[in-house]
């Protein structure tokens, strides 16, 4: 190893990564729980999903809960990064199409994420997306090349 970096395995990034993933999913779904009637309320008044509050108010915490636990078992990781990336993409696209055309930005965010701006929102939702498809596609480079991920 080269003095002043750090090498790792890709499965241990890609670990990380899951890791990092599962915080996340597990924090926003029982944000989302914790106080169910304000996030359905807030569904309630966004433009794109009114009339579905009820069904997405379920589905959106569950499936969060579904992906995180994906992430923590070693044989369903891999189908877990895909799932956080699409939920990462859908979330980021529903965000940029409110903030656009939107009259009313509904926000049922608590702690962490209600000290975010929006645009810093997306900002986090785009980092969290490149983590995810590097986790994605490192160890599967790292298998075809036989080595470590070195980081200076």
């Amino acid at each position: 190893m080269k003095a002043g970096l750090i090498s790792f395995s890709s499965q241990r990034y890609q670990r990380v990564i899951a890791i990092l993933l599962i915080l996340l999913w597990a924090y926003s779904a029982v944000d989302k729980l914790t106080d169910f009637p304000k996030f359905r309320l807030e569904l309630g008044k966004s433009p794109l999903i009114s009339g579905f509050q009820n069904v997405v108010a379920v589905i959106v915490p569950l499936t969060e809960l579904t992906v995180a636990l994906l992430l923590r078992i070693k044989k369903t990781v891999i189908p877990g990064l895909y799932a956080s990336f699409a939920l990462l993409s859908l979330f980021t696209a529903y965000l940029v199409v409110i903030l656009n055309y939107s009259y009313y930005i509904p926000c049922s965010c608590n702690g962490l994420m209600a000290s975010m701006s929006w645009s810093a929102h997306i900002v986090f939702n785009i980092v969290c997306l490149l983590l995810t498809a590097s986790a994605i596609v490192i160890p599967d480079y790292d298998q075809r090349k036989g080595g470590a991920i070195s980081v200076a």
